[in-house]
Parts: structure tokens; sequence; C-alpha cells
């Protein structure tokens, strides 16, 4: 027990942010709302995220990377909370967009840096149960964020949920500030804009001698891009095609909530007995599946199926692919090579999203099916190139060092 003080800490940490994280949003989208009575001016809060994780994606491995990742995550929890704070005390639409696009862009650096830092502070043999437990805290948030929220909401108002939610963000850097130091200084680098497309052009030397590395990782933020598109969709299909009112519509979503929540407690538990294949595979073809069973089903019943099967299959996935790219990938050029994945994830969520919109203009059903089952397909690629076993040394714990003696 004592060597998961430090990792405990840390996900302590997390699951505090995560559960603000939704009571902040859910609240902010409130707030806009009231102020404007426009659901467009809403929707530019869910465009604002995928264009500044594009944006700070570009230039933020070279950053995190190279810096104090622990003393980087409690400043951006300190400058969250502010701007968090201050966006009680604006009145201008145009400067809270402006404050809630620089917040993304905070988010964007902490989620690469946290996973750098819990890469170096979680030993190699514990990161599969410690990923897995990351998963059912973060999942749990998606539960309890909207409970506390909408708690909030009848003994106070929004503006009360965002300025606790500052309040979760300050805890957090608490937390954090305890946790051990484990970074390896480094020669001072000047960032310029040449350093960054040297990092560039690192990472694509990085990509071409480890391609099997890189793709197996690709396919998992085309799996994330597929499920951005067709959650785009979820709530039209829901309550348009399938004719669910609201709260009908809001216990679905929770009963996707328990999909992940289960299916993260099933991984914890026994991690021992799931190899990283396993996960892999199954995560990857499961979770395509639940969405045919929601794009092809007709009553409740089959829709929550489809949803429950999804998010329990995911918590397989995201274990499973997160473990394999800390196993595998350096962890001083991480930060790198993440970003350059996303930068290109986040452009295709982008076009993805508004092509999706276009076509469900004429039928949403039809729309739907044909993304799941391209997911789907995409699905069985993956198992297809998991399960090559030329590659099974790939889905060990063993270090990158062993790999090469082994090959």
């Amino acid at each position: 027990m004592s060597n998961w003080k430090y990792p405990g800490l840390l996900l302590l940490g997390v699951g505090v942010s995560n559960i603000g994280a939704w009571v902040y949003f859910i609240a902010l989208n409130l707030i806009v709302l009231e102020r404007t009575g426009s659901a467009f001016a809403v929707s530019v809060l869910y465009i604002l995220l995928p264009i500044s994780a594009l944006l700070t994606s570009l230039w933020s491995g070279s950053v995190v990377d190279r810096i104090n990742q622990r003393r980087l995550l409690v400043m951006l929890d300190v400058a969250r909370a502010a701007l968090v704070f201050s966006l009680t005390l604006i009145d201008s639409l145009y400067i809270l967009y402006a404050l809630v696009f620089i917040l993304n862009i905070g988010n964007t650096l902490f989620e690469t840096s946290s996973l750098i830092y819990m890469t170096k502070l979680v030993p190699e043999t514990s990161r599969q149960r410690f990923n897995a437990l990351k998963n059912f805290i973060q999942s749990a948030g998606f539960i309890l964020g909207p409970s506390i929220a909408g708690f909030l909401f009848l003994i106070g108002s929004p503006e009360t949920a965002i300025v606790l939610n500052a309040g979760a963000l300050l805890f957090s850097a608490l937390l954090l500030s305890v946790l051990p130091d484990v970074h390896q200084a480094t020669t001072a680098v000047t960032f310029s804009l040449r350093v960054i497309i040297a990092d560039w052009k690192e990472t694509l030397q990085f990509a071409r001698t480890r391609r099997y590395i890189t793709l197996v990782y690709a396919f998992y933020a085309l799996m994330i891009v597929l499920m951005s598109g067709l959650d785009s969709l979820e709530a039209s299909f829901a309550t348009i095609v399938l004719l669910l009112d609201k709260s009908t519509y809001g216990f679905l979503v929770s009963i996707a909530g328990i999909g992940i929540i289960c299916g993260s407690a099933v991984n914890a538990t026994f991690t021992h007995r799931l190899s990283l294949r396993f996960l892999i595979q199954f995560g990857a073809l499961m979770t395509p599946i639940g969405y045919v069973i929601f794009a092809t089903a007709t009553s409740f019943l089959t829709a929550a199926t489809g949803f429950f099967l999804l998010t329990f299959a995911l918590a397989f996935a995201n274990t499973g692919f997160m473990t394999f790219a800390q196993t595998h990938i350096p962890v001083e050029s991480m930060g790198r090579f993440l970003s350059s994945i996303h930068v290109v994830q986040s452009a295709c969520v982008i076009l993805l999203t508004a092509l999706i919109g276009f076509y469900a203009e004429t039928s949403i059903r039809l729309t739907y099916t044909v993304a799941a089952v391209s997911f789907l397909f995409i699905g069985g690629w993956i198992v297809w190139i998991v399960q090559d076993r030329t590659k099974r040394h790939y889905f060990t714990t063993e270090t990158d060092e062993t790999i090469k003696l082994s090959s």
C-alpha cells in the first residue's frame, strides 16, 4: 500500500479536478444560455474546445517535455482556478469566450503534462491498474459531476457552482504540490519556432522508425475522432429518431456512465488476468458494436443496451491504449509525440463533426448508422493488426530496451 501513497494522491487530485470540470462546464452552458437565450451561443463553447486543442497541440509538446511537469501542473491548476473564478465577474460574451479559449489551452497542457508525470511517477508494473483506476474515477465524475451541479443549482446558482469549481482546482493544486518531483533537469532551451520545427522533425523520425507503435496509437486517435462525430448526433438521435423525452434521455446518459464505471471496475479488479492485447482488442471491437446497436435501436431497452456496451468496452480501450503508449513511447519525448497525434485528431474531429452534421440534415438515422458501421470496420482492422503474432512482444510490460534485445 505504501507504493500507492503518491499514485493515490494523484488519483484523488485527478478525481476532484474532473468532477469540478463537469460542474463548471454545465454551469457555464446555463450562464451563456441565460445571458443570450441562444442555443448557437452555447454551441460556440463546444466549437472552442477542438479549435484550442488543435492550436495548442502544435507547440505544447515542445514545452511539456522540457520543463518540470509537477510544477507546471500546480501552476496550471492555480491559473485555471483564477480564470474560472473570473468568469463570474465578466459581462461581455466575447471576453467570456476568450477566457474559455484560454482555459481550454490550459486544459490541453494539463492533460498532456499529467500523462507524462503519471508515467514517471507510477512504476511500469502498476500502470495498467493505475490507468484503470484513473478511468474509473473519471467515469465516476461523469455521473457525480452533473448530479453535484444539479444540487448546487437548487441551493444556489450557476455562478456559485463555478466558484466552487475554482476551489476544487485549488485543492487539486494543493494535492499535486505534495507529490514528489520526478523531473530530471535537462539543458535549457530557448523556445522558438526553430525549436518547434526541429521537434516535429524528430517526432516524424520516431514515427517512421517505430511504425507499429505509431500505427496502433493512431488507431486509438481515430477511434476518438469517430466517437466525437457520433456523439455530436447522440442527443438528436435519441430525441428525434427514438422520440425519447429529456428525462428519459438523461436516464440513458446515466446508463452510459454506469457502463464505463463497471468496465473500469472490472479492469482495476482483474488487472493481472487481462492482457494488454485483450484490452485493446475487446475495446476496439465492442465499442463500435455498441454504437451499431444504438444506431439500429427502435426501443429504449435496445438503445440502453448499446449505450451500456459501448461505454463498458470503452473502459477497456482507454486502459489498453494508454498503457501501450506509456510502455513504448519514450517519456522524454512523449509530449511531442502525443501532441502531434492530437493536432491531426483535433482537425479530424472538427471536419467529421461538420460533415456528420451536414448529412444528418437529410437523415439522422442513416448518417448515424453509416458512421457506426464504418467505426466497426475500423475496430475490426485494429483487432487484425494487434493479433499479428510477430508483434506479440509489444503487448507485454517489458521495457523498450528488453523489447529491442528480444527482437
